[in-house]
């Protein structure tokens, strides 16, 4: 293997990830001469209805076009999958000095896994054949693909409940990076046939799984300036919508919504996923809720991140902030979310601010934004109350991974006064990332923070 093989791989799975943006099977290529990159491909049978439109075949074509030549001699193709018996026999014919390859096919591979056409001293021309180079990314985005394209046809056999509503797919077409594929669960038993979504990104054995949990109006668009960041460096990202949020399905009742019910869910989704090596990533409701899972299974946990959120352990008044924040829902439980970030955020731009009102259609599916606020414990009896108590004593006592705090100081409900108070009570807490410029909705400058948190932790 060539020392430059992994770096050309990288460009052919960038051309094999727009692939799968475009519902192609997900193989990317690239052709090589001299060290310069001479063409790219991937695959677009579906798109150009052609048969033959794999992604070698894109690339060879355009390499030929651009050397002006249908012979490809000193060229090398660089392939993410293992390219079939029509493929191999192109390149042989355009005399492809080399071919490298990611991922096997046991199934229709003729570079060594059914067949291998490179293989035959009766030719007239012998191409030099490289296995295996990122063969787990080019592997694991091929897995993903078809996992996702499983769960779609699982999807049509997911009856929405009577008492629910599901927010239309269209609603989420376009919305400005947020490329990442749905996933959905069923089945966990504390969902009682609600449909859940989240995103699972990056590799399973990954150094550190990012678990991202949102809070009160947002969802997992709330991380996409984070995502990128944490993807790049190799690792996995979870990031769920909590019931009544996103894509996930919306209860019509607000009586459904209450703190030992969502906690649960998130409990039973770790559990499914079986997350191991996780850094907690929390803000508002995220870490109202999440500061409170990882004393169930602490072995999975290895990092914390908390963005302006608290532990909800009724031991202090409410802050006036938070008092106002809730009436304002209570007067007026029809706001606009989108308003609610343009206000705190004037970088964003009136698509991404959009974005936040696209899973709330109408008055119907807003029974969760109505339950949260007055949800927030308050008197010691409150549910939640006393999961939050001891999780404070968990994060003072037992934790011992490595934390981390980002605080938005503009935020007039969680910010710096209340975060100083919870960080006195997680162990070994260094000095926060103050972030002056931000508001409460903090991921809404993340990519920082997400480059700060792999800084600290690398």
């Amino acid at each position: 293997m060539s020392h430059d093989d992994p770096h050309w791989m990288r460009l052919a799975l960038d051309q094999a990830h727009e692939a799968a943006r475009e519902g192609e099977v997900p193989v990317g290529a690239v052709v090589v001469k001299d060290g310069h990159l001479i063409a790219t491909g991937r695959n677009a049978p579906i798109a150009s209805h052609d048969p033959t439109a794999h992604a070698e075949i894109v690339a060879l074509r355009e390499a030929a076009r651009k050397l002006g030549n249908y012979r490809l001699d000193g060229c090398t193709l660089y392939v993410t999958l293992e390219p079939c018996a029509m493929c191999s026999g192109a390149m042989l014919h355009a005399r492809v000095a080399r071919v490298v390859f990611g991922a096997a096919d046991p199934k229709t591979g003729a570079a060594g896994s059914v067949l291998n056409l490179f293989d035959q001293p009766e030719l007239n021309h012998q191409t030099q054949v490289t296995a295996g180079v990122l063969h787990d990314a080019c592997g694991q985005l091929l897995q993903s693909f078809f996992t996702e394209r499983r769960q779609a046809q699982g999807r049509s056999r997911m009856p929405l409940k009577e008492d629910a509503l599901r927010t239309p797919d269209d609603r989420f077409n376009g919305l400005p990076d947020y490329p990442w594929q749905a996933h959905y669960l069923k089945d966990l038993p504390s969902l009682n046939g609600l449909r859940l979504h989240y995103l699972d990104e990056g590799p399973h054995d990954a150094p550190i799984t990012w678990l991202c949990l949102h809070g009160n109006p947002a969802w997992s668009y709330l991380y996409r300036k984070m995502i990128p960041v944490w993807l790049q460096a190799g690792h996995r990202v979870v990031a769920p919508d909590l019931i009544g949020f996103g894509k996930s399905d919306k209860p019509k009742r607000v009586e459904f919504h209450r703190f030992d019910q969502h906690r649960q869910v998130l409990l039973e989704l770790v559990e499914r996923l079986d997350l191991q090596r996780v850094a907690l990533v929390v803000q508002d409701w995220g870490g109202i809720l999440g500061l409170t899972i990882p004393m169930a299974a602490p072995q999975r946990y290895g990092h914390l991140l908390v963005m302006n959120t608290y532990l909800a352990t009724a031991d202090a008044p409410l802050s006036d902030g938070f008092k106002a924040w809730r009436e304002m829902c209570a007067n007026k439980p029809q706001f606009e979310v989108s308003r609610l970030f343009a206000r705190g955020n004037p970088h964003m731009t009136p698509a991404e601010c959009a974005a936040y009102d696209a899973p709330f259609p109408d008055a119907g599916h807003r029974a969760a934004l109505r339950a949260f606020p007055p949800m927030v414990p308050e008197h010691p009896g409150d549910e939640g109350v006393s999961w939050s108590r001891e999780a404070k004593a968990f994060w003072e006592s037992t934790w011992t991974g490595k934390s981390l705090m980002a605080i938005g100081q503009q935020d007039p409900v969680l910010g710096e006064p209340v975060m100083s108070e919870l960080g006195r009570h997680i162990r070994h807490l260094p000095e926060p990332l103050l972030l002056p410029q931000a508001g409460h909705f903090v991921q809404e400058h993340g990519e920082e923070i997400a480059r700060w948190a792999l800084a600290q932790w690398s």
